[in-house]
């Protein structure tokens, strides 16, 4: 066991699929770190659901086993800090559990964020044209937490009318530890409306759009007191959150947020800064974010929101729905898929993982890979378009498929659905710099962009340098830094961010490329103008 003096950092990320914990010094190495399954839930009508009780257990196992690996006192630990997915948990009183759809599952009381249940709430919300709007790019979507209220108020009258709170799951992670009703900037700015620039919510839009009840309780139930994240949470972690995860009572526990923008933390500090960096989370979706000192409007790009990931800077979030899932989705497709599937299992690895080892074995450069793909085109938009058209019902195109049906087939598919991705993330930098909003460099992090191939043909799809961090686990070390702010072990986010983030690697684009990603571009954006036009024909 190391020094009773040493000073640790516990960062909790709770993702789609599983929970994870890291536990980092005070300089923003990782010591260790482990997680757990969680379970989702999917059925008919584009549901999905958690267990916030299922997923809490995860987080008390994940802590314990991380610092039982790191072989550190657990009264080293300074600070903790929580990230999660910006999914509505729902509890009644004395936080119990309750079904946010079927009756036969009490345990489900979450709608997870990629949930679209809300579609037709959330159209009928547009419709209104209300100025609050324009702080979530001029649409609201689906995965937004107040059309998901609107759909349990609708379709769950008991469930709406009987909820003690409604949480966003980082915010129902900090209540559950320490018994404090906070709610973080960074939650319901992005995901609930709450105004941070004015310190308010606009009652206006809840009775508006057929929400009036938690407008007329003074919003009791979604956050009365807003903080920024770093705040520490009441008196640190409560006796029976303690127990339940081996540490001290007491340990602060700062004010969380959302797991794509712990990634930010973790990441767009290096280099020249946030002002110049554009901080992008490749996972299962993938989410974009960039910081301005002014509110910049943008259509169809999430925001402004004002403190929502860096304190005292203004946000502007796009990304896609389906990013590292579009992939999957796409090779599944192939007739070799299930043969190649076979093989990487054999490895021990993903495949999109085997087929980027399989095609930059073919050449020594690895932006020459693109040359697998000639005539091949894909608009990966399997479930929608999040930015810069906010439009939940765009498809995915596959263009040029012919009859091959063998690996190296597979292979170029998954290059040419590996530059969609690259061309839909040109696409927002493209709408944010018509609003004057320049970005020099994308900071990459998320499971689905760690491999060297896909950040170098990304760096050749956008046209940008592709900048990546030290730590392998930059939203873990997103959430660290916000329990050091907690724990008095940095004074602020954004000198935390400079002091525990650092630069790693940079992936130029490629001049002899150069020409033939813009042509390709072009023709996704035809694509994508093609299939808008064939579905609202």
């Amino acid at each position: 066991m190391k020094s009773e003096t040493q000073r640790t950092l516990i960062g909790v990320d709770v993702g789609s699929g599983s929970v994870r914990a890291g536990i980092f010094d005070h300089d923003g190495h990782l010591l260790a770190h482990a997680s757990r399954p969680i379970t989702l839930y999917r059925s008919s009508g584009n549901k999905v659901e958690q267990s916030s009780r299922e997923i809490w257990q995860a987080v008390c196992e994940s802590v314990r086993e991380a610092i039982g690996a790191a072989d550190v006192p657990v009264t080293s630990v300074k600070g903790i800090g929580f990230d999660a997915t910006c999914s509505l948990v729902v509890l009644g009183q004395n936080g119990e559990s309750l079904p946010v759809s079927d009756e036969n599952h009490p345990d489900r009381n979450i709608i997870v964020w990629m949930d679209h249940r809300a579609t037709g709430q959330a159209e009928r919300i547009n419709a209104t044209a209300h100025p609050v709007l324009k702080y979530i790019g001029g649409k609201i979507s689906p995965e937004m937490e107040t059309p998901k209220l609107l759909w349990l108020k609708e379709n769950r009258r008991e469930v709406y009318d009987n909820a003690w709170q409604f949480f966003d799951l980082a915010d129902f992670l900090t209540w559950r530890a320490t018994g404090d009703l906070a709610r973080s900037t960074c939650t319901v700015t992005c995901k609930w409306t709450y105004l941070a620039h004015a310190k308010r919510w606009d009652a206006d839009y809840f009775r508006t759009i057929g929400l009036n009840e938690l407008a007329d309780e003074d919003f009791v139930r979604i956050g009365q007191q807003i903080v920024e994240p770093g705040t520490p949470c009441g008196q640190g972690l409560s006796p029976s959150a303690a127990d339940e995860l081996g540490l001290p009572v007491g340990t602060p526990v700062a004010v969380g947020m959302i797991d794509a923008h712990a990634g930010g933390i973790g990441t767009v500090g290096v280099d020249k800064g946030a002002l110049h960096n554009l901080a992008w989370v490749f996972g299962t979706s993938a989410c974009t974010m960039t910081s301005t000192e002014n509110p910049v409007y943008i259509p169809g790009v999430w925001g402004p929101y004002y403190s929502a990931m860096v304190p005292g800077m203004w946000l502007s979030e796009g990304g896609q729905s389906a990013a590292g899932a579009a992939i999957d989705q796409l090779v599944s497709f192939h007739p070799a898929a299930a043969e190649t599937r076979k093989q990487a299992d054999a490895l021990n690895v993903p495949l999109p993982v085997y087929l980027a080892d399989l095609a930059l074995a073919k050449f020594t450069e690895p932006s020459r890979t693109i040359e697998l793909a000639r005539g091949m085109h894909v608009v990966p938009e399997f479930l929608g378009n999040r930015a810069p058209f906010a439009d939940p019902h765009s498809r995915a195109v596959i263009a040029g498929l012919g009859m091959e049906n063998d690996l190296d087939n597979l292979i170029a598919l998954y290059i040419a659905g590996l530059c969609g991705i690259g061309y839909g993330l040109r696409q927002i930098v493209d709408a944010q710099r018509h609003e004057g909003v320049v970005t020099d460099k994308i900071v990459i992090s998320g499971g689905a962009g760690q491999h060297p191939l896909v950040r170098q043909l990304l760096a050749d799809a956008c046209d940008l340098p592709v900048v990546t961090t030290q730590c392998s686990e930059p939203v873990l070390l997103g959430s660290a830094i916000l329990g050091a702010v907690a724990g008095g072990l940095a004074p602020t986010v954004r000198e935390a961010m400079q002091k525990m983030t650092k630069l790693d690697r940079q992936f130029d684009p490629q001049e002899r490329y150069r020409q033939l990603h813009k042509s390709r571009y072009e023709s996704y954006i035809l694509l994508q103008q093609t299939a808008k036009r064939i579905r609202e024909s």
